[in-house]
């Protein structure tokens, strides 16, 4: 199917729909920096929600923590962050951008010109990702803190915590959901790269000889976790790091890439972290951080399979795969094709008219699904221009009370993707829609 969606579409979507903002945007606005509205926050706490279901809840050998953003500045040396988490930051002469010199395109970098402006471009230097700040009144060496540039440590550094409250035996994982902070060089492609985002981790210890079966199993978990989203397959592909990309800690990577409406880009990432993390964190901290396996009687450094992935990235990914057009009925119809799961509004309530007591008894309907769905109440203009509004948000299913409900007790059930109309009984809403939720296939 063809992407219909691109990016000056779904930013004048967003704002006029109220899903996403530019912050600060009555100053100026802030470059890099959003702020979800009433239909993005739900839409983000959907998929956030979705996903911790299915990395803990579905699981009997995962559990969540929340750690703290500000952590002792030791984590990071530990980690390697401090002296290896960096970019290298080149500086045009004429107009005076700066660019990654690992991203510029490969006649650029050879030659030494500016991309932008054909300028010369400054030899590189590296750039430290970390955002640095003060704990306490007096700006010194020693009060020195960072704003996380990733969630994962927060596990690490609580291994021995959760396996001693837990009671959790290998293997087992930790998952957990947060901000974190990358003082990025270039920011770009609306929420896709960012300086604050929100990544879900999970984090998996194992046994060091079975590192090769768990990556697999993962590779296949996470693949698969797309699809509860509503993701086409054709969108999505694995890329593995080669000898040039893999990270010094890790044995195996993989990225899991959409496509956007800007080309192939990175969305989550598999990775077999080996028993790095916590052979430096037992260095740095002094801590013992092996595992004791009480049936086998040995103590062992697990290796950890990883899957991190971007929530604020899955935002985009969700609003990018379903945005649509198509027409309706002689008209022209923008309609955002999102799975029920995750739309930020399930059901729209519409009386056919405002008087002869119809708009009182969809209001009654509305209020009553308010226990079990997000619901709108909407009595204004055309039902078919309601309809079109209701469309362009996503929102899946249309309750329309008319003058048939007053007499026999059913409303007219609209369906967003096909627009197909069917009566039902009041009482038979809740359950209908609960089965079309579970049951819902996107239209091909």
């Amino acid at each position: 199917m063809e992407n219909k969606a691109t990016m000056d579409k779904l930013t004048s979507l967003c704002k006029r729909r109220g899903f996403i903002f530019q912050s600060s945007e009555i100053y100026g606005g802030l470059a890099s920096a959003w702020d979800y509205g009433p239909l993005g926050i739900e839409l983000k706490n959907r998929i956030q929600r979705l996903w911790w279901k299915e990395m803990t809840q579905l699981h009997d050998n995962i559990v969540g923590i929340d750690a703290a953003i500000m952590m002792h500045p030791r984590v990071w040396e530990a980690s390697g962050h401090v002296t290896n988490f960096t970019d290298p930051l080149v500086d045009c002469k004429g107009c005076k951008q700066r660019f990654r010199e690992d991203q510029l395109p490969e006649e650029n970098r050879a030659s030494k010109k500016c991309p932008n402006c054909g300028g010369q471009l400054t030899e590189p230097r590296m750039f430290n990702l970390m955002f640095k700040t003060h704990i306490g009144p007096v700006e010194e060496d020693a009060s020195i803190v960072y704003l996380r540039p990733e969630t994962a440590q927060g596990i690490y550094v609580n291994f021995k915590n959760v396996c001693n409250t837990s009671r959790l035996k290998i293997p087992f994982g930790i998952a957990q959901v947060g901000k974190a902070f990358r003082n990025e060089i270039t920011t770009k492609n609306f929420i896709f790269r960012t300086c604050e985002f929100e990544q879900m981790e999970m984090q998996f210890f194992i046994k060091p000889d079975q590192d090769d079966r768990w990556f697999e199993f993962w590779k296949k978990e996470r693949l698969a976790y797309y699809a509860k989203l509503g993701i086409r397959p054709e969108r999505l592909r694995f890329h593995e790091h080669g000898p040039n990309e893999l990270a010094f800690y890790a044995k195996k990577a993989f990225d899991i890439e959409y496509e956007f409406p800007f080309g192939w880009n990175e969305i989550e990432g598999i990775h077999n972290r080996t028993d790095y993390d916590l052979t430096q964190h037992t260095e740095f901290s002094g801590k013992d951080l092996r595992y004791l396996d009480e049936v086998n009687n040995e103590r062992y450094i697990p290796y950890i399979i990883e899957t991190s992935a971007g929530l604020t990235r899955q935002v985009l990914v969700v609003l990018s795969d379903a945005y649509d057009e198509d027409e309706a009925q002689g008209e022209n119809r923008v309609v955002m094709r999102l799975h029920p799961a995750v739309a930020p509004i399930t059901a729209g309530v519409f009386p056919l008219v405002k008087k002869d007591g119809l708009a009182e008894l969809a209001q009654k309907i509305e209020k009553e699904l308010r226990e079990e769905f997000t619901t709108f109440y909407d009595q204004g203009g055309a039902i078919g221009r309601r309809y079109r509004r209701q469309d362009e948000i996503g929102t899946p299913f249309g309750l329309t009370v008319d003058y048939e409900t007053k007499e026999n007790g059913t409303v007219t059930l609209r369906f967003r993707d096909s627009m197909e109309q069917v009566r039902i009984k009041i009482d038979e809403i809740v359950p209908r829609i609960k089965k079309e939720i579970k049951d819902y296939r996107r239209p091909s």
